[in-house]
């Protein structure tokens, strides 16, 4: 799996690469000059799309003792790095992102049955902005031939995701069960424990549909808080569009990179997207490379240092498990708690 994801990612930058270097390698480096330190404001813009979404997440944890929003946006933005930067199908950030909460004292159940809660809830979200997004350039461009394709690539994105609701329906953890078993061995079971109890623990959140539909709300701002982004870079380029314009493209943008999810940070199809969308929505290919470009600096920028900040945690844990073991052989009682994250 590892080794396929590293040709994926390989064959993405290859694409990439081609693309900048298509798109006039010079002119590209010109227009990020341009934008200069707006690179770098564009990227911490970004933290406005995790707050949001931090906030949806928060409204589906029970009782007086859930993280604190700080902390769960620094989960958060731990969990999108990992989605975002390494070779895990976008998935991956989520169980680290109930592990980190489980080692805070988070109980299991409340941590797993928000995340998988937010995880559908999100791809709930970004589906309907895609479609209202397509919507509007279906009714701008009048390529009809292309137009057909994306409405029937949406169209493909209907059963998984009904899917996706169905199983939980029924019970996710406890329909899964054996596959995972299968593929994380007895890693699995000392992970989740009870499936039954996790499935009882989704169950009952749904039925709290205040908190469903304020962090459907909230999620869906994230994702709509993307458009800024992409005004925010094309400002600092030297070149605005129109809010329907930026909105159409972050729409596309994350159409194409969300069904090239197995590939490590849609690495390749991401360029592609900007550079053919951006050129239909009247951008130069310069300044929708250069565009790009900006969006990969923020992953260098603000999700670089969340997978460090995450290794940094595990290593804390590793510490504090050996200082655990070494004090009871010497007949002392252990304590890792210095090694836990305070947030």
């Amino acid at each position: 799996m590892l080794r396929l994801a590293a040709l994926f990612a390989l064959l993405g930058l290859a694409a990439a690469t081609f693309v900048v270097v298509r798109s006039g390698f010079s002119d590209v480096l010109h227009a990020l000059g341009v934008a200069g330190w707006g690179i770098v404001l564009t990227s911490v813009y970004h933290m406005i799309s995790l707050a949001a979404s931090t906030v949806g997440w928060r409204a589906l944890m029970p009782g007086k003792k859930r993280p604190g929003f700080w902390y769960l946006l620094y989960v958060m933005w731990l969990r999108s790095s990992v989605n975002n930067l390494m070779p895990v199908a976008r998935i991956g950030g989520e169980i680290v992102a109930v592990r980190v909460m489980m080692k805070r004292g988070l109980r299991k159940t409340v941590a797993v049955a928000s995340t998988v809660g937010e995880l559908t809830i999100s791809v709930l979200a970004v589906f309907l902005f895609d479609v209202v997004g397509i919507g509007l350039f279906l009714l701008r461009v009048a390529d009809s031939n292309i137009g057909w394709k994306l409405a029937g690539s949406m169209l493909l994105a209907l059963p998984p995701i009904a899917g996706l609701i169905v199983v939980q329906k029924f019970g996710f953890f406890g329909t899964l069960d054996k596959m995972f078993k299968l593929m994380f061995r007895e890693s699995w079971t000392k992970f989740t424990g009870s499936a039954a109890q996790l499935d009882r623990a989704v169950h009952a959140m749904y039925r709290r549909k205040k908190q469903i539909l304020l962090c459907f709300v909230w999620v869906l701002a994230g994702w709509t808080a993307g458009i800024g982004e992409v005004a925010l870079g094309l400002h600092f380029l030297g070149f605005p569009i129109s809010f329907a314009s930026c909105f159409m493209l972050e729409a596309l943008v994350q159409a194409a990179s969300n069904a090239a999810f197995v590939v490590p940070g849609a690495l390749g199809v991401q360029e592609a997207g900007f550079l053919l969308f951006g050129q239909m929505l009247g951008l130069p290919p310069d300044i929708a490379v250069a565009l790009a470009v900006i969006r990969r600096c923020r992953d260098v920028l603000l999700l670089t240092p969340g997978l460090i900040a995450w290794q940094i945690q595990e290593g804390r844990w590793l510490l504090g498990r050996g200082k655990v073991k070494n004090t009871r052989h010497s007949g002392e009682s252990g304590n890792d708690s210095f090694f836990q994250w305070r947030g």
